[in-house]
């Protein structure tokens, strides 16, 4: 597997869930510009893909999380109030 750094990428903002990216890239991590309970899950590949991480409580400020996702694309799944910005690189992937 190839590893990759990155300290800048493509941004999608979002509040509610929804794809970040529909293609493979590279998950930088995301900045929560504000949040009251919120809640993500990561997936890998679209809404019914393979869960990436468990339900990530967030507080607002920046989370590191460097990880590859598929042709699928990135998912995030919402809860509660979030509003939150994420930081991919797209392109191949290794997963």
């Amino acid at each position: 597997m190839t590893t990759m750094t990155a300290e800048a990428g493509n941004y999608k903002n979002a509040t509610a869930t929804g794809d970040v990216t529909a293609t493979a890239g590279t998950l930088i991590g995301f900045y929560v510009n504000s949040t009251s309970s919120g809640t993500v899950v990561f997936r890998d590949g679209g809404s019914g893909g393979t869960v990436m991480s468990g339900t990530i409580t967030p507080a607002i400020g920046f989370h590191r999380f460097p990880a590859t996702f598929g042709a699928g694309g990135l998912h995030a799944t919402v809860g509660g109030t979030l509003n939150a910005t994420f930081f991919y690189v797209p392109g191949a992937s290794g997963s």
